[in-house]
This record gives C-alpha cells, sequence and structure tokens, in this order.
C-alpha cells in the first residue's frame, strides 16, 4: 500500500513521499478503506435481516424509508445519534462510557488479517488464526465492563450469563480451528484459503465441524436460539439495558460486525474464501472479492433464518450443548483428524 501511495503522488501530484509518512499514510488509507464498507455492511445487514424475518413471517419489513425501505438503518442511526446520552446516577461514568467503546474498537480490529481476495488483505500475519482467537477471547470484556459499570442487577446477570457463554463456545471454536490448521497446515487466513482450492472444506470429513462452528458462531455472537444474554421477557436487554443514544449504538455495531466477521470465517475456513465452487477457468473471470461477499451474505441469510425460526433455549440447555455435546465431538474430531492425515501421508510439512 505505501509503495502505491508513493507512485500516486509522484505521478499524480509530483511530490514525493517521506518513507515511513508514506507508510503511516498506507496504513490510514488501508484502515479506512475495510472500516467505511463495514459500517455501511452492518447498515445494510440490519435491513437484510429484518426483511428475511418479515418474509419468514409474511410481514413487509421495512418498506417506507426511501426506496423499497432500504434507508430505514440510515434513520435509525440518526435517531439514536440525536437521543440524549444517559448515564445512571449510580454507575461507574468512565467504564460505563468506555465498555461499548471497546466492544465497537475490537470488532473492527478482527479485520485487519481478514483477507477478500488473493494479497487483498491490510495484514497478511502467518499466526492470522491467532490473532483471531485472541481479538474475540478480549470481546467478553466489554460485556463483563458494561454490566458492572450499570450497578443493575439486570445488567450484571446478562454480563454474567454471556461471559459463561462466550468461554464456553470458544473452547469447541478452538478445537474447530485446530481441525482445520491440520488439514491446511498453516495459521495463515490465505493460505488456508488457497489449501481448498479445488474442494472446500465443508465437502470433505470436516463438514461435521463446518456445522458445530457455525451454531458456535451463533452462541459467540448472541444470536437467537442462544441469545440468553440479551433474553427481554427474562432480564429485559441484559448487560445493555441501561444504555441509550450513541452508546447504545456502538454496541450494536460491534454486535453486527462481529456477526458479520463469523460469516467471513465460515466462508474462509469451510467454503474456499475467494474462490469458486469448482476449479473451472471459466469460473475465475467473477472477481474473488465477489464470490467472497457472496458468501457472507449466503451465510448470513443462514443466520437470519435460524433467527426466525428456532425458539430460544433454556440456559441450561444452552450449556449442556457447548460442554456435553460439541466439546467431545470436535476433541474427537482432532483425534480422528490427525489419524486420518497420518495414515493417508497428508500431513502437511
Amino acid at each position: 500500500m505505501a509503495d502505491l501511495l508513493v507512485e500516486f503522488f509522484q505521478w499524480g501530484f509530483g511530490v514525493t513521499l517521506v518513507p515511513w509518512f508514506a507508510t503511516l499514510l498506507g496504513i490510514v488509507v488501508g484502515i479506512l478503506a475495510i472500516v467505511l464498507p463495514l459500517l455501511l455492511a452492518v447498515a445494510m445487514s440490519v435491513y437484510m435481516d429484518r426483511k428475511v424475518w418479515a418474509g419468514m413471517q409474511l410481514r413487509r419489513g421495512p418498506n417506507v424509508v426511501g426506496p423499497w425501505g432500504l434507508m430505514q438503518s440510515f434513520a435509525d442511526g440518526l435517531k439514536l445519534f440525536l437521543k440524549e446520552t444517559i448515564i445512571p446516577a449510580s454507575a461507574n461514568k468512565f467504564v460505563f462510557l468506555l465498555a461499548p467503546a471497546l466492544t465497537f474498537l475490537l470488532a473492527l480490529v478482527a479485520w485487519a488479517v481478514i483477507p477478500f481476495d488473493a494479497g487483498v488483505v491490510l495484514s497478511n500475519l502467518n499466526v492470522g488464526v491467532l490473532y483471531l482467537f485472541a481479538i474475540s477471547s478480549l470481546g467478553v470484556y466489554g460485556i463483563i465492563l458494561s454490566g458492572w459499570a450499570s450497578n443493575s442487577r439486570y445488567a450484571f446477570l446478562g454480563a454474567l450469563r454471556c461471559s459463561a457463554q462466550m468461554v464456553s463456545y470458544e473452547v469447541s471454536i478452538g478445537f474447530v480451528l485446530v481441525t482445520v490448521l491440520m488439514t491446511a497446515g498453516s495459521l495463515n487466513l490465505s493460505d488456508i484459503v488457497m489449501a481448498q482450492k479445488g474442494q472446500w472444506y465443508i465437502f470433505t470429513p470436516l463438514l461435521p465441524m463446518a456445522v458445530v462452528f457455525f451454531i458456535s458462531a451463533l452462541a459467540e455472537t448472541n444470536r437467537p436460539p442462544f441469545d440468553l444474554p440479551e433474553a427481554e421477557a427474562e432480564i429485559v436487554a441484559g448487560y445493555q439495558v441501561e444504555y441509550s443514544s450513541m452508546a447504545f449504538a456502538l454496541f450494536f455495531l460491534g454486535e453486527y460486525a462481529n456477526i458479520i466477521l463469523m460469516c467471513a470465517m465460515v466462508s474462509i475456513l469451510f467454503l474456499g474464501g475467494w474462490l469458486p465452487p469448482l476449479d473451472w477457468a471459466p469460473l475465475y473471470i467473477i472477481p474473488g472479492w465477489i464470490w467472497f461477499f457472496g458468501k457472507i451474505f449466503f451465510v448470513f441469510f443462514l443466520f437470519s433464518w435460524v433467527k426466525a425460526t428456532v425458539p430460544r433455549y433454556r440456559y441450561d440447555q444452552l450449556m449442556r450443548l457447548g460442554w456435553k455435546v460439541f466439546l467431545p465431538l470436535s476433541l474427537l474430531w482432532v483425534v480422528l483428524t490427525g489419524v486420518f492425515l497420518l495414515l493417508t501421508g497428508k500431513i502437511p510439512v
């Protein structure tokens, strides 16, 4: 990115950039190139969510603000921006405002290692999977801080539920990632995508792990039927019950950015990322980023489909599924994957 900016300024403006400034400017441009479309994608994903629910429940959904209701999400964002931020009198004001900002920031930082096409990635880390796992683990802090700082029993109960839920399903996600890493032989997300050239992992013996990862992603992002931390019938929105205005909007943006991130991870780990479904030359005419965004769109549709059709779990059912079903299954699959790779001689070097 820095080299391209140097050439652009020399060619277009006759200006020679200092190397360190060109590097800094390249990083800023790269960040904006990811963050701005991501915020737009969040707005459109909320619109799509509502339309999918409406279609499955025989309703119209958003259809008034803008053509086909496309501006409804932006109108909601403007409404939140213009509202007053109310902080409870007994709340810890600094931590109360820090929590949503931290949640939103971590949701954006995770996108730094996501490859959108061959070579199109902000930071092509060789340990990209570990980076994402670390960022997702930090996400629980924003939830805990918000529940504690609100000084509300409902908020604190929701924060405890959310932290227990996220920790429980991160264990299963970790073992699912191990099976993929063993098969691909790399922690680099671009290498994992290229290892699926000709055959996506969802069409291999890793299919059960794809299902486990998808369901765990629902629990990790507090999506129905695992939205116990925000169960309005029991704890009236949980950890974010005391939030309003832009503080609530940051939680909302962070939640949907994490959902889209999980859709991207499903696409990269099991659906071949930017690769077409078949290793057939005519399919490569379509740019890789279009394949990638199409897969994200499809997985997000599955997220919305589940929310519109599956009833909410009880909390004991949620914990039992994570610890007594997914954990043993994913651990068993790690062993079976290792044995299979050993017997077939396909262990990556």
